[in-house]
Order: C-alpha cells, then structure tokens, then sequence
C-alpha cells in the first residue's frame, strides 16, 4: 500500500468564506482615515500614489509589485480588475484617504494564498489583510493608523475570525 501525497498548499487559494447576507460596505471611516471600494475614478490617485511609493510599497508588504513605475493604462486594467473581484466578492480593495481628501495609499482584503503561498500553517486564517500608504502618510503615522482601522474593519465590518495581517511591521 503506497502512502497518499503530501497535499501542496502552495498551489492552492483559500476562497473568502462570508455570511450568506454579506454585502461589502464601499466606504468604511476610523478616526481621520476613509476607505471607498477601489474604482476606476480612482485612476489617476492611485498611479501617482503607486508611483511614489515603490520602495515603501516593497519594504512594507513584500512581494514583487510593483516592479517598477505604473502607467494609467497598465493600472486601469487592475482597477477594473478589483471592480470585478469586489462585485463578485472574492477581495475587496480600498483607495484609503485622510479626511476624506489627500490619497494615502490602499487596502486589500485577499483570500488566504493569493499574495504568498498558502501553507498549512495559514489554514487557520480567513483573510489575508495587507496595505500600503505614501511616503507623506507614512511619515505622519498613517501606515498604523491603517493597520488599526484594518483591525476593526476585518473583525466588525467583514466579520472574518482570523484576518492575517501580512505586511511587514517597521520601527
């Protein structure tokens, strides 16, 4: 008798598990942050914002994107992307603004194994939870006031019991 394979999590994505009457909200607010459901209207904030924030985006939630400057037509075709993924809700991504008005960065609500491989260790998540801010926001100490509202919002707002916090926490 031969001994089943070893199951490869790494090719694999945990589907977003959400109650039956879920319905994403398209705006959530903590304290002087407001995140709107990510849209092509957003277009022209986020390619600056990308733009700006490469080597920040990479040192805080890992990965290899960007890889390097983003024009609009190549970042509209992501954020029609996320328009899809949010209406059909498999992730919900956010453009993230201070009061409402100056862009600060983004916010994503991915399935387990999407962004890094899953692996038997992260079965016990339910959503991986990242973000990224500008430079600017970052100096002012938005990059932790996200991650505290992003706290709030996956476990009130989504109901999600073990959200995975993957960036990377920086002194």
């Amino acid at each position: 008798m031969t001994e089943p394979a070893e199951l490869d999590y790494a090719t694999l994505i945990r589907k977003l598990t959400l109650p039956a009457d879920f319905v994403a909200p398209v705006e959530l607010r903590h304290e002087n942050v407001v995140a709107q459901a990510l849209t092509r209207k957003h277009l022209v904030d986020d390619v600056r914002g990308i733009n700006a924030s490469i080597e920040l985006i990479c040192r805080t939630r890992g990965g290899s994107w960007p890889e390097g400057p983003v024009t609009e037509e190549f970042n509209f075709v992501d954020l029609v992307w996320h328009e899809l993924e949010f209406r059909d809700q498999t992730s919900f991504t956010y453009a993230v603004y201070e009061t409402g008005v100056t862009y600060i960065g983004c916010a994503y609500f991915y399935p387990v194994g999407r962004s890094r491989p899953l692996s038997r260790e992260l079965l016990v998540h339910d959503v991986d939870v990242s973000w990224r801010v500008t430079p600017s926001a970052y100096e002012r100490g938005l990059y932790d006031t996200l991650y505290r509202a992003l706290q709030g919002w996956s476990v009130v707002d989504f109901r999600f019991r073990a959200p995975l916090f993957s960036n990377t926490r920086l002194p």
